[in-house]
C-alpha cells in the first residue's frame, strides 16, 4: 500500500514536471517569437527576414535551456509525437506534454496582446484595416500564420499543398536535427551544454527559407493556439485562411507529417547505422532513458 502511494506521489510529481516545463518553455518560445514579429509588423524594428529568423532562434535556444531539467523541453507537439514515434518517449506522456504546449502558447499569445494592442488598434487606424476583414491579416500575423508570408512581397502563388509540402519539409528538417543532435552514437554531435544553440540555429536557418513561404510555422501549438486567442480577440474568421480548413493541414498536419518522417528516417535508417559503427568508433550509444531532466530525449 505504501509502495502504491510512492509511485502514485513519483507519478502526480513526474506530471506537475512536465507540465510546467512544455507550459513555460513554450510560452519562452513565443513570446518573443512572435513578439519579433509583432514589432516588426507594428514598428519596423527588424529589417529583413533573417534577422527575426534568428531571434526565433534565440527563443528557442533560451527555451530549451530554461526548462530542460524540468520536462525534456520538446515544446512542440510535433517534436512530441517523432520522440513517440522513435521510442524515446512513451505514448502515456503524450497527452500532458500536448496540453501544456498548447497551453503556454494561448499565454503566450494572450500576454503579448496585452502588451501590444493599443499599438495594434493604432496601427489599424493609421493604415485604415477593419479587423476581421480580409486585409487584416497582416495584424493577425502576429499570432498565427499565413501562406504566402503577408509581410513579403508576393512573387510566387503559394497553393494549400505547397505550404502543406513547406511545412513538412520545414519540420522534417528540424526533427532530423534535434535526433542528430542528441544520438548518443552520434560522434559529431556537440556537448550537451551546446545543444540548445545548435537547435536554435537550425530553427534560424530553415525559417530563414520556409518564412517567405508559409511564416514557417514548424510547430502545431506555435500556430494553433496563438491563432484561437486571434479569433476570440476579434479578428474573427480572418485569422484562419482557406475557408477555416487549410490552416489545420499546413499548420497542424504539416509539422506533424514532416516530424514522424524524420523519425522513422532516424529510428529505421540512420539510427542503426551508427549502432553498428559503435565498436569501431568507440562511441558511447547511451541514449538517455527515463531522464525528465535531459532536454529531447525521454525514454
Amino acid at each position: 500500500m505504501d509502495i502504491n502511494k510512492g509511485l502514485n506521489k513519483e507519478n502526480s510529481s513526474e506530471i506537475y514536471s512536465s507540465f510546467v516545463g512544455e507550459s513555460i518553455g513554450t510560452f519562452i518560445l513565443v513570446f518573443f517569437g512572435c513578439g519579433a514579429t509583432a514589432v516588426t509588423v507594428l514598428f519596423s524594428s527588424h529589417s529583413g527576414l533573417f534577422q527575426i529568423a534568428a531571434l526565433w532562434g534565440i527563443g528557442v535556444s533560451l527555451a530549451v535551456y530554461s526548462t530542460r531539467y524540468i520536462s525534456c523541453a520538446h515544446l512542440n507537439p510535433a517534436v512530441s509525437f517523432a520522440m513517440v514515434v522513435a521510442k524515446r518517449m512513451t505514448v502515456k506522456k503524450l497527452p500532458i506534454y500536448l496540453v501544456a504546449q498548447f497551453f503556454g502558447a494561448f499565454i503566450a499569445a494572450a500576454v503579448l496582446y496585452v502588451l501590444l494592442n493599443s499599438s495594434i488598434v493604432n496601427f489599424e487606424m493609421i493604415h485604415g484595416i477593419q479587423r476581421g476583414n480580409p486585409d487584416s491579416n497582416i495584424t493577425a500575423m502576429i499570432f498565427g500564420e499565413f501562406y504566402p508570408n503577408p509581410g513579403i512581397v508576393k512573387v510566387a502563388d503559394v497553393t494549400m499543398w505547397n505550404a502543406f509540402i513547406a511545412e513538412s519539409i520545414g519540420t522534417f528538417a528540424l526533427v532530423f536535427f534535434i535526433f542528430s543532435l542528441t544520438e548518443g552514437c552520434n560522434v559529431g554531435r556537440p556537448d550537451d551544454s551546446l545543444t540548445p544553440l545548435f537547435i536554435g540555429s537550425a530553427v534560424t536557418l530553415i525559417i530563414s527559407i520556409i518564412a517567405p513561404l508559409t511564416q514557417a510555422g514548424l510547430n502545431p501549438a506555435r500556430d494553433l493556439s496563438p491563432r484561437l486567442f486571434a479569433f476570440m480577440a476579434g479578428w474573427g474568421t480572418a485569422a484562419f485562411p482557406d475557408n477555416n480548413y487549410g490552416f489545420l493541414i499546413v499548420y497542424v498536419a504539416g509539422p506533424v507529417c514532416g516530424a514522424i518522417l524524420a523519425a522513422l528516417l532516424f529510428r529505421i535508417i540512420l539510427e542503426p547505422l551508427m549502432i553498428k559503427n559503435e565498436k569501431v568508433k568507440g562511441c558511447n550509444c547511451a541514449n538517455i532513458e527515463d531522464s525528465s531532466n535531459n532536454s529531447l530525449k525521454e525514454n
